[in-house]
């Protein structure tokens, strides 16, 4: 398997090509395409393989027993996901993740990490480290988003960080409108309601998943 996104990612920063391939081999990497919709893996599954995305997109949600549904986090092409609970095997997972559209992602079996070259595995556990903290800074930045008791303010604290993170005022965000309400924790509608309201306002101006800012 050679997918040129994943060896140039954070993972195997500072290794070779050589290193790569054997750290690869080591892991078990499988590749396995998922169509939109599909369920990835399932809350209360208990994994031991972390991901990475090398095409699409996946939705770490929380759905409860009465039909529920928050966003919890988008992980689009190029990044990981489930490092975690690939470390804690036995700690069942509490999200469903779910392909937000067409994806392809490669599976590295981390049981295997205990047989590396130990100098390897210590460069290999080091960068899984940094993107587990930057995984926790990402993830922390929705309490941000919906501590806000008002919907407006649910609003303009995720605009705001789409806005700072692309550097400009106009942009577009990764979900559409039911995706968007799920991820700020309220109704589709209330939503589009306030981004209604918002636009006669003068604060924003919106087509889809196309935002400016004014």
């Amino acid at each position: 398997m050679r997918s040129d996104i994943l060896y140039s990612s954070i993972l195997f920063k500072g290794f070779d090509q050589a290193e790569t391939d054997d750290l690869l081999t080591s892991l078990n990497a499988l590749e396995k395409n998922f169509k939109k919709g599909n369920l990835i893996f399932h809350s209360g599954d208990k994994i031991s393989t972390m991901c990475f995305v090398t095409s699409g997109s996946v939705t770490i949600e929380s759905n409860d027993m009465w039909g529920n549904r928050t966003i919890l986090s988008l992980v689009s092409k190029g990044q990981f996901f489930a490092e975690s609970y690939a470390l804690l095997p036995n700690e069942p997972m509490l999200v469903d993740v779910c392909a937000n559209e067409d994806c392809t992602i490669v599976f590295l079996d981390m049981k295997s990490v205990g047989s590396i070259d130990d100098n390897i595995r210590a460069r290999f556990l080091a960068n899984l480290l940094m993107i587990t903290i930057r995984k926790n800074l990402h993830l922390s930045s929705r309490s941000f988003h919906t501590a806000p008791r008002q919907v407006r303010g649910r609003i303009m604290a995720y605009l705001n960080t789409v806005s700072v993170h692309d550097h400009s005022r106009e942009f577009d965000i990764p979900f559409d409108r039911q995706q968007l309400a799920d991820y700020l924790n309220v109704e589709r509608s209330v939503l589009s309601n306030e981004l209604s309201k918002m636009q006669r306002d003068g604060l924003i101006r919106c087509r889809k998943n196309h935002f400016e800012i004014l």
